[in-house]
């Protein structure tokens, strides 16, 4: 039944434009038929009845046409506004899917999904009305067959029945072929974002860039290329196997099958006709089936990347709007709550953030130390809910946090992380007083000499890593949200920015009613904040401090 999951999809998608575009290739290829059943009789016909058959043949032709070009126009609305509603679909359910769930995909795999499957289910969809038309004209033949002459039907039935199951038998195998060409593409994609992530890298070490091109690169190139070539060839071959079939059928008919039994002219020309006749169609779909197969994986995949197509109305789930801060009137709290990452091959056992007693109030600065691998990104992630505790509880100003009202937990942070990505346009930020705002910041970090707000886009975003980094700390600032998450923000920074940051922007927000999260190592600030967490192995430090502001250069020297 999974062969049918696309078939299923597309009629979910629209219950009247598939199947008037299906109906109509049928009635396409049933009339190709009676066009052909007309000629054969019109070979044999004697007497006074060649203006009717000549007018029956003008109304079939006609309106086998006008039914094709019927079809046609509907695929190329339906197609079009297909291609473009999954596409949009996909975005949107990617962003509503479990951050760490797309992180184990990783990039290449999304990217498959967003460019090639989205285009090979559109190639499938659009060789449909070829299929229903040609399929019609086969079974059109059949019954034609059935007519003219019952027992060379059951002949002739049993010698293509054999044929089309050794032809199953390699469209099958081949199958399986085309899901591993569809894995290394995968693969491939991954390893192109490597290569222009790591231009820079792989240009000063020639070692380095002669082994990933010739063992990473070039070998799952060469699997793709295999792989694709094989599938190919076997298609090829099951192609060639059923034209040698259907011309064996026709000596068979002419030289074998008169010899043993009687049979009258008409019914052998009409065989002949007719099988000659149905070799184009039998082409077109051969032809179709990589196609329609490339798309029944695509559409696989689609739905293994957890992007819910049967029902996109969850897409649309309204989401409570972020809550503004006053002073102590909202907080964050977490309650014993953890997070496990997966089992990682040859790892003792997988990391493990928490548990972790933790509260964030309005108005409250807690900076959050801690090694490499101690758990302080995977601590913003969880705090901001891209990742949902799996043991303990977080509550959200009292309301406990789950997958039902995850969104509207985020909707309350802003955040900055190392590895952040800077829009080129300021998207969802009201445009009141949007223009002197960006502009005070921009002259405050010291960077209005290098880029400039047009309307709601950046002039540009050729900056360095650092300006940069002030560019997005800006757009934070500029949603005014009731919390705030910098990971590693000023690690970067020159001292002067560091100075700003620490002791301009973060006392501005303290003082606007934000709760503010740091992570950082510049113990020299912690003076400036509430409190101080610090994580070893995912977990708090006995040392970390819970004092307030006028004793937290104490507890910053003891961490």
């Amino acid at each position: 039944m999974k062969n049918w999951r696309l078939l299923a999809f597309l009629l979910r998608h629209s219950r009247s434009a598939v199947p008037l575009m299906i109906g109509a290739g049928v009635v396409s290829g049933l009339l190709s038929i009676a066009v052909l059943a007309l000629i054969n009789h019109a070979l044999y016909q004697r007497g006074g009845m060649a203006a009717q058959l000549a007018a029956g043949f003008v109304l079939l032709v006609v309106g086998k046409i006008a039914a094709a070009a019927f079809s046609q126009l509907l695929l190329v609305r339906f197609s079009q506004g297909l291609i473009l509603d999954l596409s949009l679909t996909l975005c949107t359910q990617m962003l509503r899917a479990p951050l760490r769930r797309l992180e184990r995909e990783g990039p290449g795999q999304m990217l498959a999904v967003l460019t090639d499957d989205v285009s090979a289910v559109t190639w499938a969809l659009q060789s449909l009305p070829k299929l229903a038309t040609n399929v019609a004209v086969v079974i059109g033949c059949g019954i034609y067959l059935a007519w003219l002459s019952l027992p060379m039907f059951f002949w002739a039935g049993g010698v293509t029945l054999t044929g089309a199951l050794i032809y199953k038998l390699i469209h099958d195998r081949t199958y399986k072929v085309m899901r591993a060409a569809r894995e290394a593409r995968a693969r491939l994609l991954e390893h192109f974002r490597s290569l222009m992530s790591g231009l820079k890298e792989l240009m000063l070490h020639r070692a380095r860039r002669e082994e990933f091109i010739q063992e990473e690169l070039r070998g799952t190139a060469e699997e793709y290329r295999r792989t694709n070539l094989t599938a190919t060839s076997r298609y090829v071959l099951a192609e060639a196997w059923v034209q040698s079939l259907l011309y064996a059928l026709i000596g068979l008919l002419l030289f074998a099958y008169p010899a043993v039994t009687s049979v009258s002219v008409e019914a052998l020309t009409g065989y002949v006709l007719a099988i000659l006749y149905v070799m184009s169609p039998l082409w077109t779909i051969i032809g179709a089936l990589p196609a329609v197969a490339r798309g029944q994986i695509a559409f696989q995949k689609i739905e293994a990347l957890g992007v819910t197509l049967q029902d996109s109305a969850t897409a649309s789930m309204p989401v409570a709007p972020a809550i503004k801060a006053g002073p102590h009137e909202t907080s964050i709290e977490m309650r014993a709550a953890a997070f496990t990452y997966e089992p990682v091959a040859g790892a003792d056992c997988p990391f493990t953030l928490g548990p972790v007693d933790f509260t964030l109030r309005s108005g409250e600065l807690v900076f959050v130390v801690g090694g490499n691998g101690s758990g302080k990104s995977t601590f913003a992630k969880m705090l901001t809910g891209l990742y949902l505790p799996d043991r303990g509880v977080m509550f959200n100003s009292g309301v406990p946090v789950d997958k039902t009202n995850q969104e509207w937990h985020r909707e309350h942070f802003s955040a900055v992380f190392a590895d952040f990505h800077l829009f080129d346009k300021l998207f969802g930020i009201p445009s009141a007083d949007l223009q002197a705002a960006t502009d005070r910041y921009l002259r405050l970090l010291q960077i209005d000499g290098k880029v400039s707000l047009k309307g709601r886009a950046f002039s540009t975003l050729e900056l360095s890593q650092g300006q940069r980094k002030r560019l997005a700390l800006i757009t934070a600032y500029l949603e005014d949200r009731p919390f705030y998450v910098f990971d590693e923000w000023a690690a970067d920074q020159d001292p002067e920015y560091k100075e700003v940051f620490y002791s301009r922007l973060l006392p501005e927000l303290r003082s606007r009613g934000k709760g503010v999260v740091v992570i950082t190592h510049d113990d020299r600030y912690f003076h400036l904040g509430d409190r101080v967490l610090k994580l070893e192995d995912g977990k708090p430090s006995a040392r970390t401090s819970s004092a307030t502001r006028d004793t937290a250069s104490q507890s910053a020297s003891a961490v």
